[in-house]
């Protein structure tokens, strides 16, 4: 802490703010990964093309533009409703626009991950629960997406690891997270490579605890599966 000249602290409550604002933005994110999967597979044309819009568009853009648009365009976009309606003036916070946008952008990339997924599921034992008189919402929920999810981690855990990185923009629309405390930190020391150094570390510390996390996880969905050896 004393090489760190007593901003240890300072950015572990930095890296706690980054870790929630990560594991919001994935709850976000998989309920639009969720939902673009299903309206990919979906039987509705105008739902499939609404989803390869949504996840074609947001993958070609880049993130920070994306927060950006979001953050100002959807600010300014709020007001302007809200002066047509009478409203006062509504501030958007950092935290709710970090949140919304990180999770909208890797959405996009969880839809793709997840229909793989439902993809390699075999299509007999959906076929099989409808025989049995399952509904579509059923079959869904009780043996496919089970089923998925073992298929579905590789490519999880890909996206995490990327959404924890994505965290380190929303500092640059004012949110007091680990890389923002690390700016100020560095500003009032004049010792930017010092404190540069420790947030890489902090971030190499919480990717390898979710690679073994999710090493694990994957073992546990697993059991009972043969592994193919090349």
């Amino acid at each position: 802490m004393a090489l760190l000249h007593g901003y240890g602290p300072a950015l572990l409550q930095g890296l706690a703010s980054t870790l929630s604002v990560a594991a919001m933005s994935l709850a976000v994110a998989c309920v639009f990964g969720l939902a673009g999967a299903v309206a990919k597979l979906s039987a509705s044309r105008t739902a499939r093309a609404v989803a390869a819009t949504y996840s074609t568009l947001i993958r070609g853009l880049p993130d920070l533009v994306l927060m950006l648009l979001i953050f100002y365009g959807g600010q300014i976009l709020l007001n302007d409703l809200g002066a047509a309606r009478g409203w006062d003036y509504i501030d958007v916070p950092p935290l709710a626009a970090g949140v919304l946008t990180i999770g909208f952008i890797f959405g996009a990339y969880l839809t793709e991950t997840f229909r793989g997924a439902i993809l390699a599921v075999p299509r007999g034992q959906a076929e099989a629960a409808q025989a049995f008189g399952m509904t579509r919402t059923q079959v869904l929920r009780r043996i496919v997406l089970p089923q998925m999810v073992r298929h579905a981690i590789p490519g999880f855990a890909n996206n995490w690891l990327v959404m924890v990185k994505a965290t380190a923009l929303v500092s640059l629309i004012g949110l007091d997270d680990m890389v923002h405390r690390a700016n100020l930190a560095a500003a009032a020391t004049r010792e930017p490579f010092t404190f540069y150094v420790a947030v890489a570390l902090l971030y190499l510390a919480v990717t390898t605890v979710s690679i073994a996390a999710l090493g694990w996880l994957e073992r546990r969905f697993s059991l009972g599966v043969r592994r193919v050896e090349f």
